[in-house]
């Protein structure tokens, strides 16, 4: 069982590293490389959007953004464009400067909420 689970998450990062190769690729519409830029970075991040010790909210948010987001990328990607970028993963394999990317998207977000947070309760307190 879980030799199963660990064989799902290595195919899925490796899915979400064609469809992060996919929207370097010019072929893509702009609108499915912003989607991409958000999944991946989502996926690859060490920190989480909803941190995981939060009860049913941690792990809800990895259960529906992650194949949510690549489930509709793969749909909107042109089929030659994913198929070239599969071939590329499967020779390169999953690198760690996506998760970087992730990482900082992440923060970034979580200040951007508490400082929206920090003015709204000035702004209440007045």
């Amino acid at each position: 069982m879980l030799e199963k689970l660990k064989s799902r998450a290595h195919a899925l990062k490796n899915e979400a590293l064609a469809v992060y190769l996919a929207a370097k690729d010019p072929r893509t519409p702009w609108y499915v490389k912003a989607l991409i830029f958000f999944v991946v970075a989502h996926t690859f991040s060490p920190i989480d959007l909803i941190p995981d010790f939060i009860p049913i909210l941690g792990y809800l948010d990895d259960l529906i953004i992650t194949p949510g987001g690549l489930w509709l990328a793969v749909r909107m990607i042109p089929p030659e464009v994913l198929e070239d970028a599969r071939k590329t993963v499967a020779t390169r394999g999953v690198g760690r400067s996506v998760g970087t990317i992730g990482a900082v998207m992440i923060v970034l977000m979580w200040i951007v909420i508490l400082i929206g947070v920090v003015y709204l309760i000035k702004f209440l307190l007045k």
